[in-house]
Formats: structure tokens, sequence, C-alpha cells
């Protein structure tokens, strides 16, 4: 690795000096390919590596885009997860030595894998006395162990390929991405998390959350019921009703504002590996929500400002939006009148979907139907959001934003995306208003 960032940061620097007599134009674009055709050879050279590497680089992708180049980010982009699933044999002695004797003979276990990724495998089960199907999530040794040397030597690759700017904010994300891999490997939280999440859903039958069998769980592996369901892209999603996906897409919208408003905490990993749609012809299809891994829990200090935000924001408080995002202190009060207006209204556009449609901060109108339904999926709401930053002053005085926000929005823009792809059709409004004024 240290090979491969010394190769770069070296072919970094020659394609730059090459470039110092262009006109400034002619440079950025010189450095815009360099940064690329680096990225996509650090990419490679990470994607040869195992463990931890891997889901690291996936996380960078995820949430780095205010930390990193974009030519980077899209590099990581490409990052797979190739892992080769490891021979039963091997499986079955990490999971004898986790459970011992007697509960692993209390299991039938098939030795195909359903799942491999970066840090571990799941295989099916059957408990013998019950006949209960149940998944084992298994994970491979040493992993844990081995993050934070990875996520150093992942740190320093980019360094050393001069790819990223160094500094207390970078440095800061990636203590995140520390503990956000250190809380992927904990099984026992992730545990815990499950079953908090299926206390406070049981009662809600738009949700399937799979139960935890703690007697075969340990800390290297999580038990839990075996949940079927169908992916959101997949034909049988996708040939539902427009009923039943409008009832899908708000079942997905109001579970992520009872995370925020209410229970302040959040499944903040938008990959939809992680839900499911389960249809059953004697009812209504579900939600079957999978991995709890990245779950964030916030406190009031950051959960208030935002609430407030959205609320000045659907009251088309502009001044209120403001106030918020000084709060969060990715704005600031010194910054000129014009440019916080227009971040204000910024941020005010990207809750068009929620919004009032008599707005004038928003023209959510052109983007329903006749019955007043906001076509998610018709909806050019990122493209204009980024246009209008894009041409104000705004991208001038931008800050990186706290780490929290950053996760915030990044499920933000999974949610909507979620409820594009499932083709709903529906005003967001009377379900962002009923969850306003819930105290923080």
């Amino acid at each position: 690795m240290t090979k491969a960032g010394l190769v770069s940061g070296t072919r970094m620097a020659g394609s730059l000096t090459a470039g110092l007599f262009q006109s400034s134009q002619k440079r950025a674009e010189a450095r815009s390919a360099a940064l690329s055709r680096e990225a996509k050879y650090l990419v490679e050279e990470l994607g040869k590596l195992k463990g931890s590497v891997v889901k690291i680089g996936q996380i960078m992708a995820l949430y780095g885009e205010h930390f990193l180049p974009v030519e980077v980010t899209e590099a990581l982009h490409t990052l797979e997860e190739k892992t080769a699933a490891l021979d039963w044999s091997i499986m079955r002695g990490l999971l004898y030595e986790q459970l011992g004797s007697e509960r692993f003979q209390e299991l039938d276990v098939c030795e195909t894998s359903i799942g491999t990724a970066s840090l571990g495998q799941v295989h099916r089960a059957i408990v013998k006395s019950s006949g209960e199907e149940i998944c084992l999530k298994i994970q491979y040794p040493g992993v844990s162990e081995a993050i934070d040397a990875d996520l150093d030597s992942v740190a320093q690759i980019l360094r050393l390929a001069n790819v990223v700017s160094r500094g207390p904010a970078f440095d800061e994300w990636l203590e995140e991405v520390r503990v956000m891999m250190h809380r992927e490997v904990d099984y026992g939280l992730e545990a815990k998390t499950t079953q908090r999440f299926n206390d406070l859903l049981k009662e809600d039958h738009r949700y399937v959350v799979p139960s935890v069998y703690s007697r075969y769980s340990t800390s290297k592996v999580l038990a839990t019921s075996y949940e079927e369901g169908v992916h959101v892209a997949s034909e049988l999603a996708q040939g539902l009703s427009q009923q039943e996906r409008n009832a899908l897409g708000q079942a997905f919208l109001e579970l992520f504002l009872n995370e925020l408003f209410v229970w302040h905490e959040m499944q903040t990993d938008p990959n939809f590996g992680n839900y499911r749609v389960r249809i059953d012809k004697s009812k209504s299809p579900q939600l079957v929500l999978l991995d709890f891994g990245a779950v964030q829990r916030y406190d009031e200090s950051f959960i208030k400002p935002v609430c407030d935000m959205i609320q000045s924001s659907y009251h088309n408080d502009l001044k209120g939006v403001i106030q918020a995002g000084i709060a969060l202190d990715f704005m600031h009060e010194d910054w000129p009148d014009d440019v916080l207006e227009t971040f204000g209204k910024v941020c005010m556009a990207v809750l068009e979907p929620l919004a009032r449609t008599d707005s004038p901060a928003v023209c959510k109108a052109d983007h329903c139907d006749e019955s007043g339904a906001y076509l998610w999926a018709e909806s050019d709401l990122p493209t204009r959001i980024a246009k209008t930053a894009a041409r104000s002053a705004v991208s001038r005085y931008f800050k990186i934003p706290p780490k929290e926000f950053v996760f915030l929005n990044r499920k933000l823009v999974g949610v909507y995306t979620f409820i594009s792809v499932i083709g709903a059709q529906f005003d967001g409004e009377p379900h962002l208003r009923r969850f306003l004024y819930i105290k923080p």
C-alpha cells in the first residue's frame, strides 16, 4: 500500500509540475484528469486486499463527498466486494469455536453461504428442536483486530498519493469512520440494536424486523430469524400496484421521520441491501429491515437545530433556517446576507417533497400530478439543487458540515432514492406535519 501511494504521489506531482505554464483552466483540467487516473489506480490496489479495507473504502465513497475530491469518491464507488466465500470447513470451525459443542449440535447449518462480504458471511440454519429457520452472520477471523491498522493504511495511501487535503476536518472524519467500522463488527451491540428496533416496530405491521436468537449469538456470531423478501428494484416489487408501492414509500418515509423526530436513532447506511420487500398475497406488502450495524444515536444538541431547521423550512421562515444552520455550524453568521439567504433557500429546497404546496421557496406543484401527489421518480430535485448551489456564491463559503449532518444527509438521499425506485407517488407534507412538533 505504501508503494502504491508513493508511486501515485510521484506521478501526481509530475503531472502538476508539467502544467505549471498552462492556463488556469488547463491546469484545473489536468489536475482533475490526473486525480481521476491515480484514484482509479489506488482503488485497484485496495481491491486486491482483504479484511476491512474494502469496507473502509466503501464507507469513504458513501460519506466522503465533503472530505475527498470528487474524482476519488467516484473511483471508490467502483470498489466492489469480490470476497469469495470461505470454505465451509473453515466457517464450521469458527462457528464451533464460538458456540461450543452443545449449541452447535442443536443446529442444522447449510454449508453454502447465502451472502458474503468483506467482514463476514451468512449461513442459513434450522433449530432442530423447533424447526425454526434462522440466519447466522459469522465474522471472519481477525477482522475486528485489523480495523485500526487497515484504516490507518488507507488514510496513509491517500495522503502519500496527495489526493486528499490534510487538516483537522479530514482527521476528525477519519475518526468517525473508525468508530463506524468498530460498530460494524460489534455483533453484541448490533444484536441489542436489532432487538430494540424489533420492539419499537413490532406493533406496526408495515415493517418486519428480525428477532434475535441470543442463545446462538456471540461477539462474532449474530443469530436472527430468517426473513423472506425481494429487492426493491426486482420485477416482483416493481410489479406491485401503484397503491401498494405508494404505501411502501410512505412507510419508508415515516420510518425515517420516526428515527429523526422520535427515536433520535437512525440506520445511516442507505444501501438497498439492508432493505427488502415482503410480498404475500394474503396481506399488504411489508418492508423487511435488515442489518442494524450502522445505527447512529444523536443527542439533543444536534437533533434540536435539525428539527428547528425543518420546522422553519416548513413555515417558509428563512431566518429560522439560517439560524439553525449557524447552530449546526455549517453556516456562519459573518457570511454576507445574500450568501446566507441563498444557502438557506437551498436547504429549504431539499425538503421539496415534504413542503406545503403554497411554499414560495420551492416549485413543488410542478412535480405533482393533478391530485397533488408528488412524482418522486420524475423529479429532478438533486440536479436542480446542485445547479443552484453551483451558480451562487455558496460554494465559495460552504464549510464542511459536522460529521453527524453528513450521515443524516446521506440517509435522506437514501430515503428519497428508495421512494423513487419503488415508483411511489404521494404528497409527503401530511407525513411530515404529523412529526413537526414532537419535542426532541
